[in-house]
């Protein structure tokens, strides 16, 4: 049996790789993706305050420490029975899809984007962020710079810090705004807006335009039916913040709808022993592995599945680009993984517009930033869609707010079986007796992944009492000098 190793995967945060084994016909017999290193956060909380839980919890990652503080925060919200003020509430959604605009904006033209604007064969050398600015010019490598600074500026100015925000509180926020920042925020927000609909112009003039990439796009070898799960507002339009999940089935029939502190009845988590990612899954469907189709547990969160469990956007010019999506891909729900690019712009225009929207509301301004918790904190649930999909934590403290219990399913969790089964669908569709393995090729499989936008640091845990997956160390010749099973 012959094996391919693609050690590290790129363009991620964190590390991970892929190993595909061949069997003697030269097709493939299997494929694993693999995430070999340790966070551990779930269980080094246990003993620390929960008030420290949102400072805590965004030092998991560097990429999106924005969703886990404001994960924590809502966590908290729920842990000591609090409910944050209307100008509070408002402050965090704007700071969060701020976040957004800078996260997608990342994804497309920086991690994702050069597998179309270069190609995806192209030389690996080329195949970058610098690769694309020198081919869709230095205007638009502007665009996407200064979008990014404006938008982690207003994260900075209110959330106190550009990168881990010192501003989510039980019951509120530590900061608000005054009229000049308010003026200011809004013209980025309407900034924002402007470089939304240019990307999704970008992606009808590199993408759509070519028929080989929506031939891709379509084929089944980048293609699952699976259900999809996101967070919904009251008319069951998408909301990042905050909101009911609802699940729809590969149909997109309603499966379930629930409110986050009845997720433990939805969902539960299986393990495997070759990585420290762990897989959730439908519990009222059941663990089937790594398979999809109705029969299957298997879920799907992340753009393309939000608009799946979704009614439709929650703001109009992003509502039009959502109806040209499905129109275009064959209608509702879309089940190509290549697809949730597309779906990243259009979410990117939806928080555009919430910015706006927050920008231009009275209230935005006001000096009711929080409301003091008195109740003696016990258990809580927060979730929150980061980008790159559900994020839920959940806490369990003694009657001091001291953490007992920690369990957080991120992101990347929540579409680790689906990673797996693209990965594996993508490897047997490309490699074939007959075809040179080249780079290239490779990358297409790596291309399987990368529109999960996976965040592994955040990702990965480890069973209590020994190691979820074997460890190995190697010699300078390749050769195991000692390991862990």
């Amino acid at each position: 049996m012959r094996k391919i190793s693609i050690d590290p995967i790129t363009r991620l945060e964190g590390h991970g790789k892929i190993e595909i084994f061949l069997n003697d016909e030269g097709t493939v017999e299997n494929s694993y993706f693999q995430v070999p290193e340790l966070r551990g956060f779930e269980k080094f909380s246990e003993g620390r305050l929960a008030e420290d839980m949102p400072q805590i919890t965004q030092r998991v990652c560097g990429v999106c420490p924005e969703a886990h503080h404001l994960a924590s925060t809502k966590t908290l919200d729920a842990l000591f029975h609090v409910t944050p003020t209307s100008t509070a509430r408002k402050l965090r959604e704007l700071l969060y899809n701020a976040f957004y605009v800078t996260d997608h904006t990342t994804h497309f033209y920086i991690l994702g984007g050069p597998d179309f604007v270069m190609g995806p064969d192209a030389p690996v050398a080329e195949r970058n962020i610098i690769g694309v600015i020198g081919k869709v010019g230095l205007e638009l490598g502007g665009a996407v710079i200064n979008t990014r600074k404006k938008c982690h500026h207003l994260i900075q100015e209110l959330g106190g810090k550009a990168v881990h925000p010192v501003f989510g509180l039980p019951g509120g926020v530590s900061r608000g705004i005054n009229e000049e920042e308010r003026k200011e925020f809004e013209q980025i927000a309407r900034d924002s807006l402007e470089f939304a609909k240019l990307s999704l112009k970008v992606f009808d003039d590199i993408v759509l335009a070519n028929k080989e990439y929506v031939d891709m796009i379509v084929s089944d070898a980048y293609t699952h039916r699976t259900y999809s799960m996101g967070l919904v507002d009251e008319n069951n339009k998408v909301n990042y913040y905050d909101g009911k999940i609802r699940v729809v089935d590969p149909d997109g029939k309603e499966f379930a709808k629930f409110e986050p502190k009845d997720y433990l009845e939805h969902i539960a988590e299986h393990v495997e022993p070759w990585s420290y990612i762990k897989f959730p899954y439908l519990k009222k469907v059941g663990w089937k592995g790594f398979v999809d189709g109705k029969d299957s547990g298997v879920f799907r969160v992340a753009p393309m599945a939000r608009l799946n469990a979704s009614d439709g956007m929650a703001t109009p010019v992003a509502q039009e680009a959502y109806e040209k999506m499905y129109d275009t891909l064959g209608g509702k729900p879309v089940h190509h993984t290549l697809a949730i690019h597309w779906a990243r712009l259009v979410e990117m225009v939806q928080a555009a517009e919430t910015m706006i929207a927050l920008c231009t509301d009275p209230e935005i301004t006001g000096d009711d930033l929080r409301n003091i918790p008195t109740a003696t904190p016990d258990e809580g649930v927060g979730i929150i869609e980061a980008p790159r999909g559900t994020l839920i934590h959940h806490y369990q403290t003694d009657e001091k707010g001291i953490i007992k219990k920690a369990n957080l399913i991120v992101a990347t969790v929540n579409n680790g079986a689906a990673v797996n089964m693209s990965i594996n669908k993508a490897a047997r569709a490309l490699i074939q007796p007959d075809k040179e393995i080249t780079e290239g090729l490779l990358n297409r499989i790596e291309m399987a992944w990368r529109p999960y936008d996976l965040c592994l640091a955040c990702a990965s845990h480890n069973l209590p009492g020994h190691p979820a997956m074997p460890m190995y160390v190697y010699n300078k010749n390749k050769q195991i000098v000692k390991s862990w099973e």
